[in-house]
């Protein structure tokens, strides 16, 4: 009876050993297969060895990647090429995972698997790379493009007329949410290969409702009918009759503020052939002294003042200087501040 025992034990052990060499063998024979229920990137490649695997992803997952990223906002297109930025994927790697996944766990789990249609119903990621320089490049490429940048409400300035011209809000592109999607869609064989533009608006920094703030004093000067304006928040409040340049000494045209002003001013003679002797000299207030009571610098040596010559206004008399009557540049000087704008036309 013992040696009956003996034997029955051996032979189950037997037949125990055989199973699990069996086991084995068939586990080791499918060392190269995927496991079924397994996608990489999607694509599923349950059951296939890793060259079949190979082959699909090249053929699958490769095409799906190269696919360009369009770039739209407000019917604009611009196209990044999967080439230019750079895309590349390591399939042996995945394909690796793909197996190293499928063999989780012991070779008696994986038998029983395979033996009962089991799955492993699992996602492996492929390793996808991208020029990041590539990238940047082509979000700046998008940002400047795109960019709208507002315009500040300004003043038309004509010698009768201050109009106002509108400002505009402008535009800018969001770079941080813009890159990330770009780098979602290289990287991500499911997901859109269209970008939307995120942007913000940016407002200009001087509005119409602005303007009379930001020019709350204003002297235009019209050269060809000898009149000074004068402007208090856009509306005319008062005109005056001048003397300009004469021919080949006119008064600049153009756009200054006042930069300087002096009660009872010296005069710091020019050194210009016209000033003769007196080039270069300083005449104190007096008599001899043709800047009379009030002093605006302009520009370049060429200012507002008053004049003993009254019979000068109305024409094209000094030397580059605005001449006003003395009453009346007294009168100019108290309500005009240093920085006022002046437009010479």
């Amino acid at each position: 009876m013992r040696s009956r025992r003996i034997i029955i034990g051996l032979v189950v052990s037997a037949v125990l050993l055989v199973a699990a060499v069996s086991a084995w063998a068939y586990d080791h024979g499918k060392r190269d297969t995927i496991a079924h229920g397994i996608r990489v990137g999607g694509i599923d490649v349950g059951g296939m060895s890793a060259a079949q695997a190979h082959a699909a992803l090249r053929a699958q997952l490769l095409q799906r990647l190269r696919r360009p990223v369009a770039v739209t906002y407000e019917g604009r297109r611009v196209v990044l090429s999967a080439r230019r930025a750079g895309v590349a994927i390591n399939i042996e790697q995945a394909v690796d995972d793909a197996l190293a996944r499928s063999r989780h766990g012991s070779f008696i789990s994986r038998v029983a698997r395979e033996v009962t249609g089991g799955r492993v119903d699992a996602e492996v990621q492929p390793r996808v790379v991208y020029s990041q320089l590539a990238v940047s490049h082509f979000v700046a490429q998008v940002g400047d493009g795109f960019d709208r940048p507002p315009r500040d409400a300004s003043i038309d300035f004509t010698p009768t007329s201050l109009a106002p011209v509108q400002g505009h809000d402008g535009i800018a592109v969001e770079r941080r949410p813009l890159r990330d999607a770009i780098v979602h869609a290289l990287t991500s064989a499911d997901a859109p290969h269209t970008v939307t533009v995120q942007a913000r608006t940016v407002r200009p920094k001087v509005t119409t409702a602005q303007l009379a703030a930001k020019y709350p004093t204003v002297i235009t000067v019209d050269r060809s009918r000898f009149r000074l304006r004068l402007w208090k928040d856009l509306k005319l409040v008062k005109t005056y009759t001048i003397a300009v340049g004469r021919a080949g000494l006119e008064t600049p045209a153009g756009v200054y503020t006042i930069n300087d002003k002096q009660v009872n001013p010296s005069w710091h003679v020019p050194n210009s052939a016209w000033a003769g002797d007196l080039a270069g000299k300083t005449i104190p207030p007096g008599p001899d002294d043709p800047i009379k009571a009030r002093w605006m610098g302009i520009y370049a040596g060429a200012g507002i003042h008053g004049t003993d010559e009254v019979n000068s206004l109305g024409s094209a008399a000094s030397h580059g200087c605005i001449r006003m009557a003395i009453p009346d540049v007294i009168d100019l000087y108290d309500r005009v501040p240093l920085g006022t704008t002046v437009y010479i036309a």
